[in-house]
């Protein structure tokens, strides 16, 4: 029996629009899908600050914005990159494969 996380089906890749962010349901979590570049990025669709969802709110290049309160994060490890938000936003590895997103939520 192998440790190692489960690889999640979360979209189709093409469902995932350039330079944009999307949200979805990946085994109850609500989860943000970016492409920035021809890459998938994926993290909480939560803000750590205002409970916003981020899917909702401005990517620009590798940093999305939340919509409620303007607090930013890299999409690449979480930080915040501007106030008010202080708290990482959670990252999960992502694997394309045939054409879909696949997301280890656990590890």
């Amino acid at each position: 029996m192998s440790n190692e996380p489960e690889w999640l089906d979360a979209s189709d890749e093409a469902d995932v629009p350039e330079d944009d962010v999307i949200g979805v349901q990946v085994a109850g979590r609500d989860i943000a899908l970016y492409k920035v570049d021809g890459s998938v990025f994926a993290t909480d669709n939560t803000c750590t600050h205002g409970h916003a969802r981020l899917c909702d709110g401005f990517l620009d290049g590798h940093e999305i914005e939340c919509p409620l309160h303007q607090g930013r994060f890299d999409i690449r490890d979480g930080s915040p990159t501007c106030a008010p938000a202080t708290e990482a936003i959670r990252c999960y590895p992502v694997r394309i494969e045939g054409g879909r997103v696949f997301l280890q939520l656990q590890g």
